[in-house]
């Protein structure tokens, strides 16, 4: 009934080496996904919204176009803010 054979060793054997190997591959994966996010710097989308190049719009006092203050240019009506 408790009899060792090679079979059931061999069996034993396996299955401790899948559930082991099973283990150090999940683990990998959820070392790569936190090595995403850490290089990334920023883990959520405000956050990585936040760190890229933006700038807010703002609209013009004189037509009401959103322009980017920083690169906005004269819209041709009389009394615009922005540039010559």
């Amino acid at each position: 009934m408790f009899g060792f054979s090679i079979s059931k060793l061999v069996f034993t054997v396996v299955v401790i080496a899948a559930v082991w190997y099973g283990f150090k591959m999940l683990n990998r994966l959820g070392e790569r996904k936190q090595d995403k996010v850490g290089k990334g710097g920023a883990s959520s989308p405000a956050a990585k919204a936040a760190d890229s190049d933006t700038e807010d719009m703002t609209a013009c006092s004189v037509c009401g176009v959103y322009v980017a203050p920083a690169s906005a240019n004269n819209c041709g009506k009389a009394g615009c803010p922005y540039g010559a």
